[in-house]
């Protein structure tokens, strides 16, 4: 079936079996598993997943891709396609049809990667675990760490552990892309308590201007003494001439809770 590709969606197509092969075995998938499949395409992947005898749910908003599917999986009992953007499907009630502990499995639209992310990890029906196809270079940023950390590592490893399962060259995929891809595992982990606001309030505060001294960032963005932050800097032994990508996810934890006192 020829297909009107929309580069507006961002769609390319993963045909390297080696690599959904690999996706598979990262997601330890099991028959009495639910998984939610972002982007299915032309259902590369979503017939591997089919094979593992698991409940899957997936979303695709293309419905040319959608009318494809379905014709093309019509006798299988063990998935539902739904047609919808999945930023959609979280903001309605679908999305509540999900286990507490479904997968999330996906090749996304690079556009789409940080507010995704973002997405699953706020979910009050948090994934189990996220596998994801994304950029390159995306994926790296998120698995920084301190003295290189930055705003998007933080905000990801405040909820997960996130970890590059391996690299994929643009020939795995048709129309083949500009750049190289990677597939990212995140894990989400607990957060801590209810300081999640808080959290988010100062590493933006903080990363608004990465190339400033940190100290100068949050008296500024904040509207803090900077002789209370460095009152806190102390408690915590951060270096008075620290920048933002210096500090690790539990500096800005503790960092969050004694500058913001109040609920915001």
């Amino acid at each position: 079936m020829p297909f009107n590709k929309q580069k507006r969606l961002g769609q390319v197509f993963l045909k390297d079996k080696a690599i959904i092969r690999k996706i598979i075995q990262t997601g330890e998938i099991k028959p009495q598993d639910q998984i939610l499949e972002i982007g299915p395409g032309k259902g590369v992947l979503t017939q591997a997943l089919i094979e593992t005898k698991a409940s899957i749910v997936a979303v695709e908003k293309d419905p040319e891709l959608v009318k494809f599917l379905k014709d093309k999986f019509k006798t299988q009992s063990n998935l539902k396609i739904v047609q919808e953007d999945i930023r959609d499907f979280f903001k309605n009630i679908k999305h509540k049809t999900l286990k507490n502990d479904y997968k999330a499995i996906g090749n996304i639209p690079y556009y789409l990667t940080s507010h995704l992310i973002q997405l699953l990890l706020e979910s009050k029906n948090q994934p189990k675990s996220i596998i994801l196809m994304i950029q390159k270079e995306v994926a790296q940023r998120i698995i920084k760490q301190p003295p290189k950390m930055n705003l998007l590592a933080a905000s990801v490893q405040f909820y997960a552990k996130p970890e590059i399962i391996c690299y994929v060259p643009k020939t795995a995929f048709s129309p083949k892309p500009k750049i190289d891809s990677a597939v990212i595992k995140i894990t989400p982990i607990k957060t801590k308590g209810d300081i999640n606001k808080k959290f988010f309030k100062v590493i933006k505060a903080g990363f608004k201007q990465p190339r400033k001294l940190l100290i100068n960032n949050l008296s500024i963005n904040l509207k803090i003494q900077k002789e209370n932050i460095k009152k806190a800097y102390q408690s915590l032994n951060i270096p008075l001439k620290s920048r933002a990508q210096n500090l690790s996810i539990n500096k800005w934890t503790s960092l969050s809770l004694l500058l913001i006192k109040d609920d915001v």
